[in-house]
C-alpha cells in the first residue's frame, strides 16, 4: 500500500516491531517504516481498545504512540528509526506513578 518515493537510500537499520526484525531505510520515521512494512496498527485507545495509526504525520494528533525502546508514548511521526530500535504496540494508555515512572 505504502512506497518509498524516488531511489532508496543506500543505507539501512535494523528494527523490530512487536518482536519481528525488519530492515529499514535509514533516516526516516518510525510511522514511515511502520507503513512501509505494512503496519497500520500502532496502538489501541484506552476505554474502546479501538486501533489506531499514523494520521496527520505531523506530530499534532498523537494517533500513532508507540512504546519504543522500552518508553511508552513516543510519536512515530517525529522519531527517526536508529539501529536495533524496539518498537511495540501500546496498548491502552501507559500509567505513571508518583516518581514518573512507567508501570
Amino acid at each position: 500500500m505504502f512506497t518509498e518515493l524516488g531511489p532508496k537510500r543506500g543505507h539501512t537499520v535494523s528494527i523490530s516491531f512487536n518482536g519481528v526484525n525488519h530492515t529499514v531505510t535509514a533516516g526516516i520515521t518510525v510511522a514511515a517504516a511502520l507503513l512501509l512494512i505494512g503496519v497500520t496498527h500502532f496502538r489501541e485507545t484506552h476505554n474502546e481498545k479501538a486501533p489506531r495509526s499514523a494520521f496527520c504525520m505531523m506530530g499534532v494528533c498523537f494517533d500513532c504512540l508507540c512504546i519504543i525502546d522500552g518508553e511508552p508514548n513516543r510519536q512515530t511521526c517525529i522519531t527517526i528509526v536508529h539501529q536495533g530500535m524496539t518498537i511495540v504496540r501500546q496498548l491502552g494508555a501507559a500509567e505513571h506513578n508518583l516518581h514518573g515512572h512507567v508501570e
